[in-house]
């Protein structure tokens, strides 16, 4: 990505303005600083006018006078909603007096869901459309088929390979537009410092009432070394000093703020010898990597430090093609009481799973399928492939519906379509 590239198009593009055509309130969620200012301002005008609750005159008057801010908007964009959380029921009373299509296009940094006024203010009025970091696909200008086609069955193909020192580049830069513009990787350890800080100092703040709020970016380090893996939050609260029930509502508070993901355990009636824990992972490649320490260097040093990095980088970049497609019922992860596992499942609504291995190598052998196979052993014929992604160039049969695939070619199958 070129410092001259003020705009990468985006794919949730389109589902904002179908959903402006037939909704009243549209909610575009995700972390500060993913894009969502410069997506929703493509939908301004005279019209419908963009007002940030992140200027301190806007956001003042929202919340001394929410009915009187909202009675003099006809259509409006209001970005950064969470911050005057009074504005909500004005917006319900102003949809249920004139439900028009399209009247307010709304952001939010924070799960505003968890919040009863909006769960109760605007149910039935408003569709939520995700927006996380950058895609590879979005980044090289490409509408990937990857999750379409596997969950039809059939392997993926990639043309062109992304492998070896330019596989942990990729990695190690993320989604977030300012680091992909920062190519010196101090400088983008700066950003993710600053950041971090910025979110913590107010973010939090205005979504919750934590007593040790400087506990917070241990926690985030912590939870970036074992990003993957299925929380200890006793082991984990004890690091810094908060009992498990207190770990538990910290991790919350970064749930809401969308840097963490919860995988929650795939089950199945086949069987009840299956893991029922989520796993928690971050949701960027490259904050984790600079939480961690983790570069070029120290990977060429440790290739084994490349596994939770590439983990999390391949259930970011497949949990951002899930909010795209339509019919795909959740993402999870399989684990029995054998410690057999699979990083990662897709589940279409009509039931047909993909499950995912994530391997940070350049080969792969029998061994690694052993969680796949049992997957299958309680998916039975709803498992319709299962994949091995790792660090290579090719795609190769394992057996029946088995298959080793490139991790690029997460972004190099196209959509027909």
């Amino acid at each position: 990505m070129d410092s001259a590239d003020s705009y990468l198009p985006r794919v949730a593009s389109r589902r904002i303005e179908t959903a402006l055509s037939d909704t009243p309130v549209v909610l575009v969620v995700g972390p500060r600083q993913a894009g969502k200012s410069t997506l929703v301002r493509q939908f301004s005008g005279p019209e419908r006018p963009y007002l940030t609750l992140d200027d301190e005159t806007v956001r003042e008057s929202a919340r001394f006078d929410p009915s009187g801010f909202v009675r003099q908007l006809d259509l409006a964009i209001i970005d950064e909603v969470q911050r005057a959380p009074e504005l909500l029921i004005s917006l319900k009373k102003a949809v249920d007096e004139d439900r028009r299509p399209g009247r307010f296009l709304l952001t939010g940094s924070a799960d505003l869901m968890t919040l009863p006024t909006v769960s109760e203010s605007l149910a039935g009025r408003m569709e939520i459309v995700p927006l996380l970091p950058l895609s590879q696909g979005e980044i090289r200008r490409k509408r990937p088929g990857f999750l379409k086609r596997v969950l039809e069955g059939r392997p993926p193909d990639c043309l062109s390979p992304v492998t070896g020192d330019e596989l942990v580049k990729t990695v190690l830069s993320g989604g977030y537009p300012e680091m992909l513009r920062r190519k010196d990787p101090g400088r983008r350890r700066a950003w993710v410092r600053d950041y971090v800080e910025a979110l913590f100092l107010r973010d939090v703040r205005e979504i919750s009432n934590l007593e040790h709020r400087d506990r917070l970016l241990p926690l985030f380090r912590i939870m970036a070394l074992q990003s993957g893996q299925i929380p200890n939050l006793t082991q984990w609260g004890g690091q810094i000093g908060l009992d498990a029930k207190t770990t538990k509502s910290y991790v919350s508070v970064l749930e809401r703020l969308f840097l963490i993901h919860r995988l929650p355990a795939w089950h199945s009636d086949r069987t009840s010898r299956l893991i029922k824990s989520p796993k928690l992972h971050l949701v960027d490649s490259g904050i984790q990597a600079n939480l961690t320490g983790a570069t070029e260097e120290t990977i060429l040093r440790d290739r084994s430090r490349l596994g939770p990095l590439l983990e999390t980088f391949a259930v970011s970049e497949i949990l951002k093609q899930a909010s795209w497609e339509e019919g795909i019922a959740g993402l999870f992860h399989f684990r029995d009481k054998d410690q057999e596992e699979v990083d990662l499942i897709v589940e279409e609504e009509g039931g047909r799973i993909v499950g995912i291995e994530i391997k940070a190598a350049a080969t792969v052998t029998p061994q690694d399928f052993r969680g796949l196979k049992r997957l299958e052993l309680s998916a039975g014929r709803e498992m319709s492939l299962g994949l091995v992604l790792y660090d290579g160039d090719r795609v190769l049969p394992f057996g029946s519906r088995l298959f080793a695939a490139p991790l690029s070619s997460l972004w190099n199958v196209q959509n027909p379509s």
